[in-house]
């Protein structure tokens, strides 16, 4: 039997502009440009351009007033819709008198307004210089159909890691070309040949024997090779002395034989494909000015937005006319549909810059000893909830800052998430950042002695030596976490 029951909930449902601002939060500044030209191409209420300069005190009024928005975003967003609920659109709060209203990006600091655009460096593509060699060699139709699917089977990293016989039921299947293993055996020799050395390996060994191999033919070489033929196992877990055992060699023998493998490259494909390399645009920039910290916002890769005239006189001319008309009151609605997303975009622009502000402050006043002299050891325990506290904002607003964004500093170009880190008690009775305790360890394992690396154990008894009281298991995490092997793998000859 069917029942009506009557439930009272109560729930939160964030609004297109709320979502669209938290959208706009995360995405770094290198990507800032892509999604404003998409925004341009899809509202012709919203333009790029210059926009005239105010006088200081309309500035700093503007700037106290987004200041005072900023602590409560949400009542923002809730004003704006009340306001977009009436039926009249006040043309006032998209434009001014004199001028049309926009937002200039700030934070660009003195420097050359055409230096907009950060460079992008290109690199050639490794399928391609790949298929060149290939045509290079004397082929014939079915051997250069092999040799052009071997290198379209070539990874990332340079390994063809699918079996010959895969390679061979594509043949037939795609191109109705039967070829025996042995065929395409016989081109992937000569593809193997190719630079870079030991390109379309099929594991690390055969990648390392190929590298070998091109090398001039002497003692340490052969020695290198014997060592990768016969006992790969074994190096590839750094058991040196049944290796010099099971091959008899002398101690200088073992060792130039390693050092010469070691030198070898292990992904000759480097990042492979089609390879593009972009700078890394920093969101923020911190200099030292004679000991003082100065913050600014880089924003070198947004334009300078407005509302297009031309719409809001439309908009004006078309509110005027005769409401009683169907066709001209769907017009109306549409270009204030319009002009209502280029307003909500360019403050949703606006609050994402102060919200970057804001918690870059907060961090740089939290880290301030860091950013003046680049030592690790000074950097504070600080998680994401003393930031959300300093500014007033929500935990999940200050994650999305620090997990996108960068700063660059004197020192280099670092990722916000790099500050924040947890306590570890000190006999001090202080708490000191765990990133100060991972540069101590890397100090420590940077500086033993490599014939005889230290175990995490008798790391743990050093950093308590020291005052840091940790365990062995917390040892662990970090050295994995900095990606340094157990010290077995670190031993070295």
């Amino acid at each position: 039997m069917q029942r009506l029951d009557l439930k009272q909930l109560l729930s939160q449902k964030l609004s297109p502009q709320q979502i669209q601002f938290i959208k706009l939060l995360q995405v770094p500044t290198a990507e800032l440009e892509a999604r404003i030209k998409e925004e341009l191409e899809v509202n012709p209420a919203l333009e790029e351009g210059d926009v005239a300069d105010e006088p200081a005190t309309d500035n700093e009024d503007a700037n106290s007033d987004a200041d005072d928005d900023f602590d409560n975003t949400e009542d923002d967003f809730a004003e704006d819709e009340a306001r977009r609920d009436d039926d009249d659109v006040d043309i006032g709060d998209y434009l001014n008198d004199d001028e049309i209203a926009g937002y200039k990006m700030q934070g660009d600091g003195p420097g050359d307004e055409e230096d907009r655009e950060m460079p992008i460096a290109f690199t050639g593509s490794l399928t391609d210089a790949l298929m060149d060699q290939l045509g290079f060699l004397n082929l014939d139709p079915k051997q250069m159909a092999i040799g052009e699917q071997l290198i379209g089977s070539i990874d990332q990293d340079g390994y063809i890691r699918r079996e010959l016989q895969a390679i061979s039921n594509d043949l037939a299947f795609s191109q109705n070309i039967e070829a025996s293993e042995q065929e395409i055996e016989d081109v992937l020799r000569r593809i193997q040949a190719f630079d870079p050395p030991g390109i379309a390996a099929r594991d690390l060994q055969e990648c390392l024997l190929l590298q070998l191999e091109r090398r001039d033919p002497d003692e340490i070489t052969e020695v290198a090779e014997q060592i990768i033929q016969d006992t790969f196992d074994e190096f590839t877990k750094k058991h040196y002395a049944k290796i010099q055992q099971k091959l008899e060699l002398e101690d200088f023998e073992l060792k130039a034989a390693i050092d010469l493998i070691l030198k070898l490259n292990p992904k000759p494909g480097g990042t492979g494909g089609a390879t593009r390399v972009q700078y890394v645009i920093p969101d923020f920039i911190i200099t030292n000015e004679d000991g003082q910290l100065q913050l600014s916002l880089n924003a070198r890769n947004a334009p300078d937005l407005r509302i297009s005239r031309s719409y809001a006189d439309m908009f004006d001319a078309y509110d005027k006319g005769s409401k009683k008309d169907k066709k001209l009151k769907e017009t109306v609605t549409f270009v204030k549909q319009k002009l209502d997303a280029a307003k909500w975009f360019i403050d949703a622009i606006k609050q994402r810059q102060n919200t970057l502000l804001r918690t870059m402050e907060a961090i740089l006043r939290r880290q301030y000893d860091y950013f003046l002299e680049g030592d690790e050891s000074k950097l504070k325990p600080m998680i994401l909830k003393d930031i959300a506290e300093d500014i007033g904002m929500d935990i999940s607003t200050v994650s999305r800052v620090a997990n996108s964004k960068s700063v660059q500093t004197e020192f280099g170009i670092i990722p916000l998430k790099f500050f924040f880190s947890e306590g570890i008690a000190t006999d001090a009775g202080e708490d000191a950042s765990s990133r100060e305790v991972k540069s101590i360890l890397k100090d420590i394992i940077e500086a033993e002695n490599k014939r005889k690396p230290l175990s995490d154990d008798k790391i743990e008894k050093m950093l308590n030596e020291k005052g840091y009281n940790i365990a062995r298991r917390t040892v662990a995490k970090y050295r994995e976490q900095l990606n340094i092997p157990v010290a077995r793998l670190r031993k070295e000859l």
